[in-house]
């Protein structure tokens, strides 16, 4: 019988916004991720669609005399239930069939080498080892690999011939399919319900973007609504109908809109300079109130799968704003300029508008056709070999996931053992216990391990004292299972102490359904819960992987992203008469995954005691910075659009210093040694840009301001990394693995 695994997280989402000012307390962080409770991750749909997956199999086997086979339904459904989400009905399918095979090959390969006591902790340890460097891929990843892993584990303390191992496993699989088809059942009927949230909420996003001032030292607005769109449109990449290209579309222009949004809102503060209380200022203001009307609409459109309500009259208007621009007589050639960047800008927002708006009202194979695909999915086979180059490039001790996976390999062989040698009763508790607690990360694996006690003594308590004042019988057994099984689908992400209690809760009446009495589970589970966190807990304190020296990577490889996106948008400019959409795409997407994973990582650094407060002020110091340089790289994509002049001789030094300033800044943070006359000049080379022509160099003020703020935020970031590769705030190593 298998207890079940949950894989809520703790740490909370990344926040651009607090990052810079944050000054965290040494404790401080670590006990809120104790107590924190997330109620956004409450899930009152998902809890009951896996209750009456967990139940009905449950219910059926009792009534029909077959309790064991019962029980293998329900264990299947249980442990399949925690790979369920909201995700599209696609990813989920897919994730929910590969949890539901390999949890039946599990029990399957824990049952065969349970029979042997030196066999299964050899097993179990390699298959720890796997499902640990599993982290390196993905968090779905790592998941399936802890499943998987515990059910190996419990499955080896009930040996079983051959024959009835596969049996177990084959009635493992049908609990999880059935698990699995209960979460997809509505596909038919709500086929993109989950792209149309995705997207409904960047939308509405974009039109809180254009209500409200750009913020140069914070991420680029929409980062995270953007991020999470991107990812839920992944299951539609081999999905080529009409309906699907309409989605795929309309995550394109909600990312041109973005960008013109942004490059809109910084000519609007160079504007207000000259011209606060102007006409400019006013007409740029109302065309930003316009916009966000429609944007408003548009998101509210796709959350409520209406039509979209915008009258033809609002788009006009839209272009009325620019004429009235186009009116207006500028006092200088430099304000000239400035208007018909803005202009440009107007004009394209204006036309994407109009695109989305008919995207949004029409699925017609016209109305798509004018758009490109975003992106053509890889081959099965090169994805494949992505896949082992990952892992491939983490065996190093180096590698976080590398030392995640050692660490359980190890442990958990060593649970097995110590459990197996002592002839401890329910002995599989204890390195099951180890498998669940030991994350790669501090905080994650003390703020579990800490709730796994607390939970567990709290969950045997409470589910002992119903047994012993209800006395119930098999049919009220079956209903607290359904209780239990719904608190903890429900509520036990929001915080994972609720989750255990409610898990262990379940556990000892689903023991209680297959004959044992709660009272002979409590002091068995009881102590080999407390061994098995004193083990991983002492671990990891031994040899722990500190988020403090993980995040100088992350910060190498968001600047090494920036690299590649202003390679391409440099290309873009450098060759006009070539199409670089697909790259451009390409390089923001990793930029924007780069920039998230480091801020994740200031936040899991700020929960890590003994973590410097000066260590994570510098750190955030050089996040704000890099806001800055980020905000003028997009504009200056934007900018592509409104080219009027070929790019300058110039251009082609300057672009090569800024490549090689990003490289030598990650290559620091890396280690290497770096000194101020090492990097290059970048303010003269922006000297020499800007002097590079003699006549019509207003043709060139986008430009010349968007390469100023580059110059401006990357000297300071110099400053900023050579600072703490000084040594003045950390001591700490900064060779980081690959992964």
């Amino acid at each position: 019988m298998l207890p079940g695994l949950g894989t809520p997280s703790q740490p909370s989402p990344a926040s651009s916004s607090g990052t810079a000012s944050r000054a965290p307390d040494v404790w401080g962080g670590f006990w809120q991720s104790l107590i924190r409770f997330q109620k956004e991750k409450v899930t009152p749909w998902i809890a009951l669609r896996n209750t009456v997956g967990f139940v009905v199999p449950l219910a059926a086997g009792i009534s029909l005399g077959v309790r064991p086979v019962a029980i293998a339904l329900a264990t299947g459904a249980l442990n399949v239930s925690y790979s369920d989400s909201h995700d599209p009905y696609l990813l989920r399918w897919r994730k929910m069939l590969a949890a539901s095979l390999l949890v039946g090959f599990a029990v399957f390969a824990g049952a065969l080498c349970g029979r042997n006591p030196w066999l299964a902790p050899l097993i179990a340890g390699l298959w720890a080892f796997a499902g640990g460097l599993m982290v390196a891929l993905s968090t779905t990843a790592a998941d399936l690999g802890v499943i998987s892993l515990v059910t190996l584990v419990v499955y080896s303390a009930v040996p079983q011939t051959p024959e009835r191992a596969a049996y177990a496993g084959l009635l493992a699989v049908v609990g999880g399919l059935f698990q699995t088809l209960l979460s997809i059942a509505f596909w038919p009927l709500r086929r993109y319900a989950a792209e149309r949230r995705a997207l409904g909420g960047l939308y509405l996003e974009l039109s809180r973007t254009a209500a409200a001032p750009v913020e140069v030292l914070r991420a680029p607005p929409a980062s995270g609504p953007i991020s999470q769109a991107q990812t839920t449109l992944t299951s539609l990449n081999l999905d080529h109908s009409v309906e699907a290209e309409r989605y795929r579309s309309l995550l394109n222009q909600a990312e041109r809109i973005r960008l013109s949004l942004l490059v809109l809102g910084r000519l609007r503060i160079r504007i207000a300079r000259g011209h606060d209380e102007g006409l400019e200022a006013d007409l740029l203001d109302a065309y930003f109130s316009a916009c966000s009307r429609i944007l408003l609409a548009l998101g509210n459109s796709l959350l409520s799968a209406e039509p979209v309500a915008i009258a033809d009259d609002r788009l006009q208007e839209l272009a009325q704003f620019a004429e009235e621009l186009r009116d207006l007589q500028p006092e200088s050639p430099q304000d000239e300029a400035l208007l018909r960047d803005i202009r440009v800008q107007m004009d394209a927002l204006a036309g994407q508008l109009r695109s989305t708006v008919d995207l949004a009202s029409h699925v017609t194979p016209d109305g798509l056709n004018a758009f490109e695909k975003r992106e053509l999915q890889k081959p099965w086979r090169l994805r494949i070999v992505g896949v082992f180059a990952t892992l491939r490039a983490n065996l190093n001790l180096g590698s976080t996931a590398h030392r995640h996976a050692i660490r359980m390999a190890v442990l958990v062989a060593f649970g097995d053992l110590i459990g197996r040698s002592y002839g401890l009763r329910r002995s599989y508790w204890l390195p099951m216990t180890i498998a669940i607690i030991l994350k790669p990360d501090f905080s994650a694996t003390f703020s579990r391990g800490v709730l796994r006690e607390i939970g567990t003594l709290v969950g045997l308590v409470l589910s002992t004292a119903l047994f012993h004042l209800l006395h119930p019988s098999i049919t009220a057994e079956v209903l607290l299972l359904g209780v239990f099984m719904f608190a903890m689908r429900c509520f036990g992400s929001a915080n994972y102490g609720i989750f255990v209690t409610l898990l262990t809760g379940l556990v000892v009446l689903l023991f209680a359904v297959g004959g044992v009495h709660p009272k002979d589970v409590m002091a068995a589970r009881m102590i080999n819960t407390v061994a098995g966190g004193a083990i991983a807990l002492s671990a990891y304190w031994l040899w722990p992987t500190w988020e403090r020296t993980q995040a100088p990577e992350s910060m190498a490889r968001m600047l090494d992203a920036y690299r590649q996106y202003f390679r391409a948008i440099r290309e873009a400019y450098l060759n006009p008469g070539v199409r670089y959409d697909d790259q451009l795409n390409g390089a923001r997407l990793e930029a924007r995954r780069a920039r998230s994973n480091l801020e994740a990582s200031i936040d899991r650094l700020c929960a890590e005691p003994g973590t410097a407060p000066a260590a994570v002020s510098a750190l955030s110091n050089m996040l704000a910075s890099s806001h800055r340089l980020i905000h003028a790289v997009m504009a200056l994509e934007a900018g592509l659009a409104s080219r009027t002049a070929p790019a300058r001789l110039a251009f082609v030094p300057f672009a090569n210093d800024v490549e090689l300033t990003l490289y030598y800044l990650a290559s620091a943070l890396r280690g290497s040694a770096l000194d101020r006359a090492s990097l290059p000049d970048l303010r003269e080379d922006h000297h020499a840009l800007i002097h590079s022509v003699v006549s019509g160099a207003e043709r060139y003020a986008l430009v010349n301001t968007e390469t100023d703020r580059i110059v401006n935020s990357l000297n300071t970031l110099s400053e900023q990394v050579l600072t703490w590769t000084g040594g003045a705030l950390t001591t700490v190593s900064h060779k980081i693995p690959v992964r």
